[in-house]
């Protein structure tokens, strides 16, 4: 009876499908939901946005610029070279807190955000959770540079990194090409003789 009353009814037939279908994407969906919500209480709980976010100058002062959010160090913003440093003062960041220099060189928080050429939007799943457990860039094997906490990311468990990786995925790409990792000025003196090259 209820075969032939379904067979008889393309509409309801339809819509059963329809139904179903639905059900399914709601439960999936659900599921990437949660999982981009855990991914947001964790990114809030590493304070990510502190170093992967500039500052720009608001009506009370300085204040994370979100419209750049997790887009890493400007592109645009050139910095003068870095103070010296000496024995009781061996690190110091930029005013938007996302540069750094160090006895390890001057690093620039990266672009975490899904932008395919200058963001980890190329970044499969895999090779999120490969970075933050290795401590090695994607593509280049190049170590990931202080005041980046790796190795404490690392010690999450695998369901709380690609919780991580969801909810910057669900972020808005931004286009922000971050400089490039610079060693340290006696390292790059010593790699090319002597001489320091710049």
């Amino acid at each position: 009876m209820t075969k032939r009353f379904i067979a008889q009814s393309p509409l309801l037939a339809a819509a059963l499908v329809c139904a179903v279908a639905h059900s399914s994407a709601a439960l999936a969906d659900g599921g990437n939901t949660a999982k981009v919500k855990r991914g947001a209480l964790l990114v809030a709980a590493g304070d990510c946005v502190t170093c992967h976010t500039p500052f720009k100058m608001g009506a009370n002062g300085p204040e994370k610029d979100m419209v750049r959010g997790l887009s890493g160090h400007p592109e645009s913003l050139r910095l003068p070279p870095p103070p010296k440093l000496d024995n009781d003062w061996n690190g110091a960041g930029s005013a938007t807190m996302t540069a750094f220099v160090g006895p390890w060189g001057t690093t620039y928080a990266a672009n975490l955000t899904p932008d395919r050429e200058t963001g980890i939007g190329a970044w499969k799943e895999k090779d999120f959770v490969q970075a933050m457990r290795t401590g090695k860039h994607v593509g280049v094997a190049r170590p990931i540079m202080p005041p980046m906490p790796w190795q404490a990311i690392a010690a999450l468990p695998d369901s709380d990194l690609r919780a991580i990786y969801a909810y910057l995925m669900a972020q808005p790409a931004v286009k922000n090409k971050v400089p490039e990792y610079a060693p340290p000025a006696n390292a790059t003196a010593r790699a090319v003789g002597g001489k320091n090259p710049g």
